[in-house]
């Protein structure tokens, strides 16, 4: 039997966290294995809760979720937890921080029950989760804008340098990966089986430093190797 996915709830809000909790504890998938109101909280829960998913708030007193994210993205000890952050609205200014930050993706707090549930079970696959009201032209055009904008990570001169350690296939699948295609999309686009796909996925992501999904986009759009259409 496949073990429950463990969430970790993050919000200042503690009516919002108890319909989260009653939320997840009802699917027989997944289970709620702790609760934080701030960012440092929600950092020392993730490492002693060993959870797969947090459900992380961008704007909180204190440590925000931001914070929080990158400090988890940080810890070696944590490289296999998966956050999804959560935004009051469904186009946060915060969204290119977040996914820079290590983030797997954003959602709306106005999403549906599903949609929430869904994004679980997306993040703790490994996939990347982007809002489905937030246009694929969208995040290009805020990833254009963030471009450059810092943060602790490798810049874009040495994204352009990792580039080079891929094969013309793994390339190119980044490149259909960026343009927010399933692996079943890219498959089908490139004639050849879900599972090959996932194989070109997974080497890039080991010769780019990438945590899952999420950050091959970013990667591909800092690089230079997609640039943003404007429409």
């Amino acid at each position: 039997m496949t073990p429950a996915i463990r969430v970790l709830l993050v919000d200042d809000q503690a009516l919002l966290r108890s319909a989260f909790r009653v939320l997840v504890d009802s699917e027989p998938d997944m289970q709620v294995v702790g609760e934080a109101a701030d960012g440092a909280q929600a950092v020392d829960l993730a490492r002693s809760t060993r959870a797969d998913v947090v459900l992380m708030d961008i704007r909180m007193p204190g440590t925000d979720g931001l914070t929080a994210t990158r400090m988890i993205s940080a810890d070696p000890d944590l490289a296999d937890v998966r956050v999804v952050m959560l935004t009051t609205f469904e186009v946060d200014e915060y969204v290119v921080q977040s996914l820079r930050a290590g983030a797997s993706g954003f959602l709306g707090k106005g999403a549906e029950p599903e949609e929430l549930l869904n994004a679980i079970r997306i993040a703790a696959g490994g996939e990347a989760l982007l809002s489905p009201a937030a246009t694929k032209g969208l995040i290009a055009t805020f990833l254009a804008q963030g471009a450059g904008a810092g943060g602790d990570g490798p810049g874009a001169a040495e994204y352009s340098a990792r580039l080079e350690a891929l094969t013309a296939r793994e390339r190119e699948v980044l490149v259909l990966v960026a343009g927010g295609l399933s692996n079943d999309e890219i498959a089908e686009r490139l004639v050849v089986s879900p599972l090959t796909v996932k194989t070109h996925v997974n080497r890039a992501m080991a010769k780019l430093g990438a945590r899952d999904r999420a950050q091959l986009v970013v990667i591909a759009y800092e690089s230079g190797l997609v640039r943003p259409r404007v429409e």
